[in-house]
């Protein structure tokens, strides 16, 4: 029997068990080992595996007093006694995760349930991490014995650099999680979301199931592939994978009804069997396909995601508000658009502001067509919705991301500000959304966003979310100038505004340019898709609206 097969019942796994194929791991460097893992080298021989996680493991830095083999050996006995460890519930903050069996075997089962129980008593300031069953069972096929799979979760658990990061903790991380998630949904699966929003009453609540899906619904040997990268790579890439999950889920079932009465319940149920449509090396290869920005960027829209929650008190596991509750019929009234159509736009905006409510801030039937009244209205929200309705009955809008007494850092002249998060819409006579997109620019290299062919001309333009676009185009959505040194002129161009006129969509492709009286405006022949403009190129407004984001 294999060294590493103590807790497995060799009867389910379906890889092989001891291809010669890869025998040993000699390599060091990051570069190469990150290859060899999306390669799945050390997945074709399972004791290969097993000794590459534990060097894996061995090197993650953790805090100077990190329980170890020895500990659990001392503890298990205080903490288990002779009961079976199936009658002893698992500790809370598991959420009712079923500790998945995988290809364990009844010895493994029980295993699995002593070494969570163990953790639990060594690691009491953990509150909330449902992944934890996942990674004990899938590591008890790897493992030794109890002893050495424990030592292995702890080392992940007790890992101290601020720059890796593997499993969430408290509820406060994995909510945010699920935030980013719906976040990175809304930028790179748009057909994927539009699904989402069509099919299900709340998409955040759909979103909050992304890390079931990898802990807990994909089958085994998927999941050992996604956790081979993700001890290299680290948290980014279950990002990725579920992304990929996502776009698969969207293909295979677009154009076809629910299976069952809930889109989170087809969703896992076609992660349970992803077997029969996708294998684990096209997961993978769909997965690093996707032009996703950096480990920082995500890093800082997971911050300003928590730094929401906290904001609102949510730090502990609650009845999530929903996009319904945010947007209520009793209390919105637009003369614009309809309690529906802003859902719509709520489930476009970023997470951490779909958290609030729509608040009123300016409307040319009570306030007039006064630019002057526009900005002092506007000014001090951040950020705010601009609704427009031509008197042909058009109606779009746009996601403003900043300020609008930004604009006074130009002095009197013209200059444009806003980050990539910004972008435009049309509700009336056809719903579509567009991105705003980067203006190519040698300059902008120092992003780490460069554009493939920097010798290309500038252009600036807007395409529609139902556009097949070259992602390496794009400005990641959540970049500003004070976090990235870029330089102001090229990385903000979006917003503009001055005494006399308000630009919306930024450099040499308006999408909006409204005059100062608020009563006409007109669009760019640059800001069209398919011969479809965002609205007429010339048009008079019947009623402007801006909202702001209540708490």
């Amino acid at each position: 029997m294999d060294e590493y097969g103590r807790f497995v019942d060799w009867d389910k796994m379906d890889v092989p068990v001891q291809s010669q194929d890869a025998k040993e791991l000699t390599c060091t460097e990051f570069q190469e080992l990150k290859q060899l893992a999306r390669q799945g080298y050390w997945a074709k021989n399972h004791s290969l595996r097993a000794k590459v996680y534990q060097k894996l493991i061995q090197g993650i830095p953790c805090r100077t007093v990190t329980p170890d083999a020895n500990v659990y050996r001392d503890i298990v006995g205080k903490i288990v006694g002779r009961r079976s460890s199936s009658s002893l519930p698992l500790p809370e903050f598991v959420d009712n995760s079923l500790v998945p069996t995988y290809c364990l075997n009844a010895e493994g089962v029980s295993a699995a349930r002593k070494i969570i129980l163990c953790v639990a008593n060594q690691f009491p300031d953990i509150s909330f991490c449902p992944a934890l069953p996942s990674v004990v069972a899938l590591l008890l096929h790897y493992s030794r014995d109890e002893a050495e799979c424990f030592e292995q979760v702890c080392r992940i658990l007790a890992c101290n650099d601020p720059s890796k990061r593997f499993i969430d903790q408290t509820f406060l991380a994995f909510e945010s999680s699920c935030m980013t998630f719906g976040d990175l949904v809304n930028k790179y699966c748009q057909a994927a979301h539009k699904l989402m929003v069509a099919v299900s009453e709340d998409v955040l609540e759909v979103y909050s199931d992304w890390q079931r899906w990898l802990f807990g619904e994909l089958p085994v040997e998927y999941f050992a592939r996604v956790f081979d990268v993700f001890l290299v790579e680290g948290y980014k890439v279950l990002y990725r994978v579920a992304l990929a999950l996502l776009k698969f889920f969207h293909k295979v079932r677009a154009g076809q009804p629910l299976e069952s009465d809930s889109v989170q319940q087809d969703i896992r149920a076609f992660v349970r069997d992803i077997a029969k449509s996708v294998t684990p090396e096209r997961l993978l290869e769909k997965a690093f396909a996707i032009r996703l920005f950096s480990r920082k960027e995500i890093q800082l829209l997971q911050m300003a995601n928590e730094k929401a929650l906290q904001q609102k008190g949510i730090t502990v596991k609650q009845k999530r508000q929903n996009v319904h509750l945010a947007v209520h019929a009793e209390n919105f009234k637009s003369e614009i658009v309809s309690v529906k159509e802003m859902r719509d736009i709520w489930s476009w905006i970023p997470e951490r502001f779909a958290l609030c409510q729509p608040l009123l801030l300016f409307t040319t039937l009570e306030h007039g067509c006064s630019l002057s009244r526009f900005y002092s209205h506007s000014e001090g929200h951040e950020p705010t919705l601009l609704l427009i309705k031509t008197t042909a009955k058009e109606v779009c809008g746009a996601y403003l991301s900043t300020d609008w007494s930004q604009r006074r850092r130009g002095g009197n002249k013209l200059s444009f500000f806003g980050t990539g998060e910004c972008f435009v819409f049309r509700l009336q006579p056809e719903v579509e959304r567009y991105e705003w997109v980067i203006i190519k620019h040698p300059e902008l290299a120092t992003s780490g966003s460069e554009p493939e062919n920097p010798a290309s001309p500038a252009s600036s333009t807007l395409s529609s979310s139902s556009a097949p676009t070259d992602p390496s185009d794009r400005l990641s959505p959540f970049l500003s100038a004070r976090h990235f040194n870029l330089p102001s002129k090229t990385a903000s161009m979006f917003m503009a505004g001055s005494s006399e006129c308000i630009i919306i969509g930024g450099g040499d492709g308006q999408a909006l340019y409204l005059d100062a009286d608020l009563n006409h405006g007109r669009t760019s022949h640059c800001n069209t898709f398919n011969n479809q403009p965002l609205c007429s190129e010339s048009f008079q407004i019947s009623v402007l609206e801006v909202w702001g984001f209540r708490d």
